[in-house]
């Protein structure tokens, strides 16, 4: 924590927790929290914790809690700040799991952490060795396969859907989905427009399909 920081109830809040759980905490300058949070506009505490654990894709197969599984595949999204959103969006929308590509993709960093606001806490994930082999054993599981794709002359508000076990495919912010994904999800929709604009930002894509599928999983 940095030192001389104006007091303020969830600073104490962090002490407290610290404390219960013995975590050592300790009252540097600001400039060492800025050399050791790598973000930018740290506020003032940082945390060290171990690394976000990887899932075996099978078990992000299996239902959960009595639930069948709802997953994002991520394909190659290369932006931080559009990755942290997307898993801050699914986390609250009820996603069980994640899935990112080993290569051509980022990965969990600081900046990701931090826009995603606690979601990495929550969210498994399993990082893969490519999108569209993943997508043949996710159907092969049981689990049905919707990509987004601006395009598709299929609305995602159309879907025959309900609580079974799905997985959303996201494409990349530039191209979208690759060729290969795209031949390989069971279903292709978009979500319809009525601006001039020809597409959404992935994170934005994402959310709305997010939470349009958790409804209809609703009881």
């Amino acid at each position: 924590m940095a030192d001389g920081m104006d007091p303020a109830p969830i600073l104490d809040e962090i002490e407290a927790l610290a404390a219960r759980r013995r975590v050592k905490v300790e009252y540097v300058s600001r400039r060492r929290i800025d050399l050791v949070a790598r973000t930018e506009g740290p506020q003032g505490v940082v945390a060290i914790a171990r690394p976000v654990p990887e899932t075996p894709l099978d078990e992000l197969c299996a239902p959960v809690r009595g639930t069948q599984p709802f997953l994002v595949v991520v394909d190659g999204v290369t932006d931080p700040q559009n990755l942290g959103a997307l898993l801050r969006s699914a986390e609250c929308a009820g996603v069980t799991g994640v899935v990112l590509p080993r290569h051509r993709s980022v990965h969990l960093s600081p900046t990701v952490a931090k826009v995603a606001a606690g979601a990495i806490e929550y969210l498994p994930m399993a990082l893969v060795p490519g999108i569209p082999a993943t997508l043949q054993r996710l159907s092969a599981a049981g689990v049905w396969t919707v990509g987004l794709d601006a395009g598709s002359p299929r609305s995602l508000y159309g879907l025959p859907l309900g609580a079974e076990a799905v997985a959303l495919v996201l494409g990349s912010e530039g191209e979208g989905l690759s060729p290969l994904t795209r031949k390989r999800c069971d279903a292709l929709v978009s979500i319809p427009q009525r601006g001039t604009l020809s597409s959404l930002n992935v994170a934005t894509a994402g959310a709305i399909a997010c939470f349009d599928l958790a409804r209809r999983r609703e009881p």
